[in-house]
């Protein structure tokens, strides 16, 4: 077992974890974060994403022996405290992206990593940016059209986006 501090959406926390556990299961089991998905297990889902030291990270397969101690984890829960976090979630909210939401927290770390990275992103670079989350649901007309929405670009023409209230 090893100790360490990490500094978890602005807070620091004491983890006590096997150097083979995952880092989603110490912040969900130890620390409670449960926004930290854990879908497949092998980071192709993308449900399990968080942004760690700067760098969007595929927490289901982050060994806590590859964590440094002092390590910066930011998840959904403490994302929209940045003004990039809070613009993905705004129009993710003002665009009724998720459907079941399981892949949501996922998507919502890949497009403000996206942001932090690169502020006025292109179609490509949202296409490259999103294409290591799947949505089951496939609401993903509405992932890029809120994506495009909080870098401030005008959603796509081909976009059709569907309030809930009128299905």
């Amino acid at each position: 077992m090893e100790k360490k501090v990490l500094k978890v959406n602005g807070v620091p926390k004491t983890v006590i974890a096997n150097p083979e556990a995952s880092l989603a299961d110490v912040l969900r089991e130890q620390l409670g974060i449960t926004g930290v998905k854990v879908g497949c297990g092998t980071a192709h889902c993308g449900c399990c994403s968080v942004i760690m030291d700067g760098k969007l990270t595929k927490a289901c397969v982050t060994k806590m022996s590859k964590v440094e101690d002092g390590a910066m984890v930011t998840t959904v829960e403490g994302i929209g405290g940045t003004a990039i976090g809070r613009a993905v979630q705004d129009a993710w909210v003002a665009l009724n992206v998720p459907q079941c939401g399981y892949c949501q927290s996922g998507q919502v770390m890949a497009a403000a990593a996206l942001l932090s990275a690169r502020p006025l992103p292109d179609d490509d670079d949202i296409d490259a940016a999103m294409s290591g989350n799947i949505c089951r649901c496939g609401t993903y007309p509405r992932i890029f059209a809120a994506a495009r929405e909080a870098a401030g670009t005008k959603m796509a023409d081909n976009v059709d986006v569907v309030p809930y209230d009128a299905i």
